[in-house]
């Protein structure tokens, strides 16, 4: 099964995220929101899903960049 998070938190991370001082290390998340948030449940859940976002990011960055170095062969195949 899945992880639930509420809206707030997902909501909240997706507005943060665009100042781009985030990472994949939930430590170092933590520690950039430590005096902004109001309680630290919030923040740990926040800077989880900051994390989670920030590896998908990289990741599907990664599929990308695969993909368009397979489509030349592929060209150069069906050309011959």
């Amino acid at each position: 099964m899945g992880r639930i998070k509420s809206q707030m938190v997902k909501r909240t991370a997706k507005q943060v995220i665009t100042e781009g001082i985030f990472c994949e290390s939930f430590d170092k998340n933590k520690k950039v929101l430590k005096n902004t948030m109001p309680s630290k449940p919030i923040r740990n859940k926040i800077a989880g899903y900051l994390a989670r976002l920030t590896k998908m990011s990289r990741v599907q960055k990664e599929k990308d960049e695969r993909a368009s170095k397979i489509k030349p062969v592929e060209q150069e195949v069906q050309s011959k």
